[in-house]
């Protein structure tokens, strides 16, 4: 099941309501997305530390065979 820029959008911006968040379509295909999310939450975490909480805020979406998201290239950043 393909899914839309705005949905995977709308669950990080819930789990992030003061961010930034950036979604691209790479492939056009609606299963492979880059997400780009700048918060200050992410202030003092490592970058793995802030891609957990962005993986969190997706809520299974890309989970085993049958998720509906197979790709995500994820960029996150606190704000400079």
């Amino acid at each position: 099941m393909a899914m839309e820029a705005h949905q995977i959008e709308t669950l990080i911006q819930a789990a992030f309501p003061n961010g930034r968040v950036t979604i691209t379509d790479l492939a056009g295909d609606g299963n492979h997305f880059a997400a780009e999310v700048i918060d200050e939450s992410f202030r003092g975490l490592n970058r793995v530390q802030q891609q957990r909480l962005v993986y969190a805020a997706l809520n299974g979406i890309m989970d085993g065979p049958s998720g509906a998201l197979h790709a995500l290239a994820l960029t996150t950043k606190a704000p400079d």
